[in-house]
């Protein structure tokens, strides 16, 4: 059985690169001077294009006679107080590639601005598969079965490391994680908001006073999910992982039930992947149910009845971050094409995240 495909293809939307807009374009000259200066090995002339996928780091690939390269970079203009903090995606990814933990090898950080017009980090390009849609279409049931265990596996090696053992205790706060996510996200949100969403008020409200007890604090990566991972190019092993703008210390559990929510998210016009509305034993894909306790068992880690809270939580973080990309469409920062039918769902991510909400307050 395959799914059918959705209104609106992901993996066509998603996959490749294109020329950057004018706000977005990096100057060639100035950019090729400063990595034959600082990277390895590196010889010009250079060719420029920027990745489709993603909503808030603009992220560009390098052609180069040496070889292929990622840039990652704030985008340009006024910007969220701690967000889009690639000085912290290069630390973190530099860390875990010294432990063997699948990530590109990063070459150079740039912080001074007048290179590109912001902060960057130049990284090895890895040759792969990256799939945007959670149910892998054109696959067979093995296949995804392998995938599937494959990501599980990977979340429970980052949070089986110790933040002190690998030079990263300092990276975050070790305690109060949820409390200060609510927090943070919160305050996110109200920059952002353009319009009142009553389910996020309540979740707002709800949260801080209905925490569960604290986990040992961990390496948490923020927004691990199917497509930002780069696949093998002809076997099911995950040959890196992207995307470390929201890494911090904290609560593996929030981070793992993050990952989650693709059994839960909402079915929306031109909207986030999701697992509903498909049969998941004939893809091969495992029931919710029978994944988190793969998870507890190679963490040690127990989820149990708290997945309601996990939800809610995730839910409203995620519809805070949907928020950020409609205020960026606002300011006229936003870097994906995409940011006007991402921004437009916040409405129903709150309202799932008030569904779950209430199924807390129904467990207690």
């Amino acid at each position: 059985m395959q799914p059918e495909t959705p209104a609106t293809d992901r993996q066509s939307a998603n996959s490749g690169t294109k020329a950057p807009e004018a706000a977005l374009a990096l100057p060639e000259e100035s950019l090729s001077s400063w990595l034959t200066q600082h990277v390895d090995g590196f010889t010009g002339p250079i060719t420029v294009t920027q990745f489709k996928g993603g909503q808030s780091n603009p992220t560009y690939l390098i052609e180069a006679a040496s070889g292929r390269y990622v840039l990652r970079r704030k985008p340009p203009g006024n910007l969220l107080p701690s967000a889009h903090a690639v000085e912290r995606e290069h630390r973190v990814m530099a860390a875990l590639g010294r432990q063997g933990f699948p990530v590109p090898e990063v070459h150079a950080l740039c912080e001074d601005e007048s290179v590109i017009g912001s902060v960057f980090f130049v990284m090895d390009h890895i040759d792969g598969r990256i799939i945007w849609e959670p149910y892998i279409p054109d696959a067979s049931p093995g296949d995804r079965a392998e995938i599937f265990d494959a990501m599980n596996a990977t979340m429970a090696q980052l949070h089986n490391l110790k933040p002190e053992e690998i030079g990263l205790a300092d990276y975050g706060k070790p305690s109060d994680y949820l409390k200060r996510q609510v927090s943070r996200w919160t305050r996110q949100y109200r920059a952002s908001e353009t319009t009142a969403i009553p389910a996020m008020e309540t979740l707002i409200d709800w949260l801080p006073e209905n925490l569960p007890p604290e986990q040992p604090s961990r390496l948490v990566h923020g927004d691990f999910r199917l497509d930002n991972l780069i696949l093998a190019k002809k076997a099911n092993r995950i040959e890196a992982v992207l995307d470390w703008e929201l890494s911090t210390l904290g609560d593996p559990v929030a981070d793992f039930t993050y990952h989650c929510m693709q059994w839960a998210m909402p079915v929306t016009k031109g909207g986030i992947g999701t697992l509903q509305g498909h049969d998941l034993a004939a893809l091969g894909i495992p029931e919710l149910g029978d994944y988190v306790a793969d998870y507890e068992r190679r963490t040690g880690l127990v989820i149990g009845h708290n997945l309601p809270f996990y939800f809610a939580f995730n839910f409203f973080r995620l519809a805070a971050i949907l928020q950020g990309i409609a205020g960026r469409l606002r300011d006229g920062t936003a870097s994906s094409a995409h940011a006007k039918s991402m921004a437009a769902q916040t409405e129903a991510i709150a309202a799932t995240g008030l569904y779950f909400c209430n199924q807390a307050k129904e467990n207690r």
